[in-house]
């Protein structure tokens, strides 16, 4: 393999790369479902990647050219600096010439730290923590006193004097003291922690037979070892502790001991808690950790700092009559304007630099957000679009700017100013490469590479490289409907009932009283920030009140959000869906053995590679090697078991089936299994008939992910589906098929809420509840009810104005 990495001029605007050095050529490419693809991407250019979703275009864009520019990258740095790094393998191409530094700037959330918020994540409290230290009265320290990840704590030392000769003088103890502003009460989180005893463990029981629920605390190993050392009678139900003995077990501070020779130490089950489980945010757990700190553990907002997770000192700086605290709950649009409001020479350059970050935040459509929004609680849109800002005020060219559905989460009238940001990077002299599906940014495009035809093992292939115009018309699925345009229906569907929501206050939600139909395709519109999600209970930020406030959390009621599907490498839709269950059970049933023996995680897993199918070869600083394991070919499972068929197949084929062979299979004959195609019916539903049944998680798109969870979640027996965004990563032929699902959904007697942006849902609602008319405090109003027709008819709001452009009114 050949790559290079290249910083050439930037051509005059309107020239057209001439040579080899304004392209980035990729010859042979065959990561994933790519079929040795070979095209050339022109160099600071605006290049969209569409096609179906599972075509081809993230294993393209990301897992080929960014990955390697990435690798390339890390090769400079020493071995030393690279055993630090994450490890990465050279993609699956032949040639990779012309690449330039990647900058990935994708959904992935910002991490899983509770300590991380929106101005940690950026440069914002940094910024802000330096200004108050200069300019803040009462002085109270330096920057690191108003950071709530630094505590305050003295520490002491032995200063040693020495005379000539190396003779010591004396010796002077020196007190340091380390200045920070976490408040000690919830040591920077800003919620303390109150556990349910009674849940923690069970009293009537001793150490030994089990007492303490908390996972991963057996007695039967160094548990027990350390529990028994310190002094605790093992066998001793709990209910018979001295208050001394529940003390120490619950809260001791951590003490050190010696057991069997070694040197230990012996922490309280709580504060060992707080340290191993409650220090990661609730999405980044293993999903028996994650239920046994909900069902133990309440959190409630610290009394002490009341939330703002400062110490006194820190609250008691003020600039302009506002602390840190103040500020940081600020609406990001109105603490730019208090920052534009300051005058002082002496920090010039810092207010500046402040200014430019936070107008940002308005600038791409987030000055809806504060900086003391945990990040974690961030969509993927709001997190990309996060991630964007560090991006524009840089000074760096000829960089290759990757973008992963940047317009996702966005209202029509915030994509016009992405857009004009992406065009922005473009013009600064870098390449910019953008996986879209929507037709408004496809349109902004210099040069369209088109992958499909169809998706999984149906893509792969490039199908157009040119224009839009040219792409429009091409006759590729996406040419084809490029242009598509959704209308509002002729008749609606009556409502049989309604959901009152009263007085909903949540975020900035301003005392709202809507009635939200029953029996009908309702959709929830309005700019991102103006309270759709707080309006149905926030699941996103993953509240789940039971209130008149709300709709998410009252019985009956089945939430398809954005939070990420949570599973390993060997996770696959089979084991995501429940749907590996009854064909295991087929296939024991037939075969006259256990279930276990038709599970790679367990007794049918071959033994080399441990059912994982392949075996990772770790390589010191370099990449990790994954190859084939030899024992079983890949296949998972061992020989033994692959001799047991069910309707001709043994467990290995039926994995390697799509959804769609796999429906048939399941049908009839010995292997008809009414259980399975049951799932399959719905995975085919939301358009994944293409996906095998054993494809690892890991390499499903986003889109993909999205459609995954609602297919599941359809077998809940729920009378209200509340769909956050359900369109994202879906292509434009794709949309009609959703639309067709959520008629199907409606028709069964079920009541469809969809929050969502894309105009075409819009328009087949029954039903529209638009919010605004801004975002943040600008919104949190109902600012139209009623159908498709009428809003259009009305144009009163941004999205009427932008629903009535698109149906052509």
């Amino acid at each position: 393999m050949s790559s290079s990495l290249t910083t050439d001029a930037h051509p005059a605007a309107g020239e057209h790369p001439a040579d080899d050095h304004d392209l980035i050529r990729v010859v042979g490419a065959r990561v994933n479902n790519l079929r040795d693809i070979s095209l050339e991407v022109p160099k600071r250019r605006l290049t969209v990647f569409t096609g179906v979703s599972g075509s081809g275009k993230s294993s393209l864009v990301f897992g080929t050219i960014a990955a390697e520019s990435q690798r390339l990258i890390n090769e400079t740095y020493s071995a030393f600096v690279q055993g630090f790094m994450p490890t990465l393998a050279r993609p699956d191409v032949d040639v990779l010439d012309g690449l330039t530094t990647a900058i990935i700037v994708d959904q992935e959330r910002l991490g899983a730290n509770p300590r991380s918020t929106v101005g940690t994540a950026t440069d914002a409290h940094a910024m802000l923590r330096i200004l108050f230290s200069r300019l803040g009265t009462p002085h109270i320290g330096p920057p690191t006193a108003f950071s709530f990840n630094v505590p305050t704590r003295k520490a002491s030392g032995v200063m040693s004097t020495e005379k000539a000769g190396g003779r010591v003088e004396k010796n002077v103890v020196r007190e340091v003291v380390y200045l920070g502003g976490m408040c000690p009460r919830c040591e920077g989180m800003g919620s303390v922690s109150d556990f349910d005893l009674a849940a923690l463990y069970d009293e009537s029981k001793s150490l030994a037979e089990g007492a303490l629920t908390v996972p991963g605390f057996s007695m039967d190993g160094w548990y027990g070892r350390i529990f028994s050392g310190f002094g605790f009678d093992m066998d001793k139900p709990i209910a018979k502790f001295t208050k001394k003995e529940l003390h120490d077990l619950l809260y001791k501070e951590p003490t050190k001991i010696k057991v069997e020779g070694i040197n230990l130490t012996y922490e309280g089950v709580i504060p060992k808690i707080q340290k191993s489980m409650l220090s990661k945010d609730v999405d980044a757990m293993q999903p028996h950790i994650r239920a046994f700190v909900e069902r133990v553990i309440t959190f409630q907002r610290c009394p002490e700092c009341e939330g703002t997770r400062l110490t006194p000192e820190a609250r008691s700086s003020r600039i302009a009559g506002k602390n840190i605290a103040d500020l940081c709950a600020m609406q990001i649009s109105d603490l730019a304007d208090w920052v534009r409001e300051l005058r002082e020479p002496s920090v010039a350059p810092l207010l500046a630099g402040l200014q430019h970050l936070l107008d940002s935040f308005s600038e791409i459509g987030l000055g809806y957000l504060s900086l003391d929004r945990p990040a974690g609680t961030l969509s993927g849109g709001e997190a990309q679009r996060t991630k964007m800002i560090r991006h524009l005020g840089s000074s760096l060219t000829d960089v290759t700017y990757v973008f992963d559905e940047p317009t996702i989460g966005l209202h029509p009238h915030d994509i016009q100013r992405m857009n004009g940001l992406l065009l922005q990077l473009r013009d600064k002299g870098n390449t910019v490469l953008v996986v879209e599906h929507k037709p408004e940014t496809i349109a902004i495009a210099d040069h369209v590479v088109d992958l499909g035809p169809g998706a999984g093992s149906g893509g792969g292939v490039v199908c157009f490289e040119g224009s839009v115009d040219g792409l429009r018309a091409s006759d590729t699925t996406t040419g084809r409907h490029l242009d598509d345009r959704a209308r509002p229906k002729d008749s609606v569907r009556t409502s049989t009932g309604a959901l009152e929501v009263r007085g909903a206050s949540t975020n900035n939600l301003r005392d709202v009283d809507v009635d939200v139909p029953l029996g009908v395709l309702c959709v929830l519109t309005g700019v991102a920030g103006s309270g759709k999600s707080s309006l149905v209970g926030d699941a996103r930020g993953g509240e789940r009140r039971t209130s008149t406030g709300s709709i998410v959390g009252r019985d009956g009621v089945v939430v398809v959000d954005q939070a990420a599907i949570r599973g390993s490498r060997r996770s696959n839709p089979a084991t995501y869906t429940g749907l590996l269950e009854p064909i295991r059970k087929a296939f024991a049933k037939a075969n006259g053995v256990k279930p276990a023996l038709f599970s790679s995680n367990s007794e049918g897993a071959c033994s080399t590679c441990n059912g994982a199918g392949v075996i990772y070869t770790e390589l010191g600083v370099m990449a990790t090697v994954e190859s084939p394991c030899e024992e079983c070919e890949g296949r998972r499972f061992q020989a033994a078991v692959l001799e047991y068929t069910l309707g001709g197949r043994n467990i290995a084929e039926v994995l390697a089936m799509s959804v769609a062979q796999a429906r048939d299979f399941f049908a009839s004959g010995e292997a008809r299994t009414p259980a399975a195609h049951t799932i399959l019916d719905r995975l085919a539903d939301v358009g994944l008939g293409y996906l095998t049944l054993g494809q690892p998680l890991t390499t499903l798109s986003g889109g993909e992910r999205q459609r995954l969870k609602l297919a599941t979640q359809m077998a809940d027996k729920g009378d209200v589906y509340v769909l956050d965004e359900p369109t994202t990563g879906l292509h434009l032929a794709d949309v009609e098929n959703l639309l067709g699902l959520l008629d199907r959904l409606v028709d069964s007697g079920k009541s469809v809420i969809v929050i969502e942006h894309h105009q075409a849902v819009m328009a087949h609602a029954d039903w529209i509840i638009d919010l605004g008319p801004g975002a943040g405090h600008d919104g949190g109003r109902i600012v139209f009810e009623g159908t498709p027709a009428d809003l259009v008819a009305a144009r009163s709001t941004l999205t009427g104005q932008h629903l009535a452009d698109y149906v052509g009114a």
